[in-house]
């Protein structure tokens, strides 16, 4: 038994890292159950998601009560609309069979492996893991905050307007390899990411709009965020500085053609700068992000770019439980044929 284990250890050794970790996570299902969906994390996201008591997700309903068992989980039925629901009804998870195969890919999304590689080690199709990757992040990006606190800092970046992987496009000549602007400086090729941060470090990071932003779209994005106590910093775009009059801010603009990147010591834009240049490096491993999921990438890289990038345990089952409690409709066909809202605004003038 002693020999034949160390030949398997040898042959172990031998293997690409691919197989070794497929090898690894499959290992891990059974000498550390707790840790797949079926056992304890399921219980822990119907606590969570259910912590207030238990509610219909078609009606709203509290006047639920139990209905058998479909598939060894637990079944409810409304009182009031007289349908039924599970724990995973309207999640990420409802109506898959494959629950253990989530947690393995959520590492895999953790550790920056491609589609194809995790698909290797997940066992199922990299286009599956696709349709997971933005199921997972549609609910991810419903986090929120309420408010931000103290000094504000708020600048914007910008993205060349994507449609990969989308066939038929007339409108323009396709781009080889993301391509490049036909005009110079920012332009409506160009879709806006605002990023607003305070010293806390609570982020607001949306696509706002195509080209240079305005003021009605910095009020959409921050406005219920900000109260009168908050102090505005931002460079010198005028939007920014016609806000925060209207609004009755305290306001200080960073303007970098006079060398002064720091006022009174305390007023910069220094930490939004460099959560955008985090971004942009983080993103660029994709190749390329098709415009209308890019919001999704964003909530992404804004929920491991608060937990330092670490790949633990605990950070793993915190994005799980964080994305089952939101509820979602998306389908794969939803996620496919979605559209990007300001896509209509961009052919316009194209």
């Amino acid at each position: 038994m002693d020999k034949a284990f160390n030949n398997l250890l040898k042959y172990i050794g031998k293997l690409p890292h691919t197989k070794k970790e497929q090898v690894y996570q499959w290992i891990k299902r059974y000498v550390d159950p707790t840790s797949s969906v079926g056992g304890r994390l399921i219980n822990e996201m119907r606590e969570t998601r259910f912590k207030d008591g238990f509610e219909c997700p078609h009606c709203a309903s509290e006047h639920v009560v139990r209905f058998g068992k479909i598939n060894g989980r637990q079944r409810y039925r409304c009182k009031c609309c007289s349908k039924t629901f599970t724990d995973t009804t309207n999640t990420v998870l409802y109506r898959t069979r494959k629950g253990d195969e989530w947690i393995t890919f959520v590492d895999c999304m953790f550790k920056g492996y491609s589609l194809r590689k995790s698909a290797e080690i997940v066992g199922v199709t990299w286009v599956t893991l696709f349709y997971w990757r933005h199921k997972l992040l549609t609910a991810l990006k419903q986090m929120d905050f309420d408010q931000f606190e103290g000094i504000v800092e708020v600048d914007e970046t910008y993205f060349l307007f994507s449609q990969k992987g989308q066939r038929g496009i007339t409108e323009r000549k396709p781009r080889k390899r993301g391509g490049k602007s036909k005009h110079r400086g920012i332009s409506h090729e160009q879709v806006c990411v605002l990023v607003a941060r305070d010293r806390t470090k609570a982020t607001v990071s949306k696509v706002t709009c195509m080209g240079r932003i305005v003021k009605t779209k910095v009020e959409e994005i921050i406005g219920s965020k900000l109260t009168s106590d908050n102090v505005l910093v931002t460079d010198a775009w005028r939007a920014y500085k016609t806000y925060a009059k209207e609004k009755g801010l305290e306001h200080y603009r960073i303007k970098s053609d006079d060398g002064k990147h720091v006022i009174k010591g305390l007023y910069h834009i220094q930490n939004v700068n460099s959560f955008h240049s985090r971004m942009k490096k983080w993103i660029d491993r994709f190749k390329g992000v098709a415009t209308k999921y890019l919001d999704n990438y964003l909530a992404w890289f804004l929920f491991i770019d608060s937990r330092s990038n670490e790949n633990t345990k605990h950070h793993i089952k915190e994005f799980l439980l964080t994305s089952f409690v939101f509820e979602i409709a998306e389908t794969y066909d939803s996620l496919r044929l979605s559209k990007f809202k300001m896509e209509s605004l961009f052919k316009q003038v194209i």
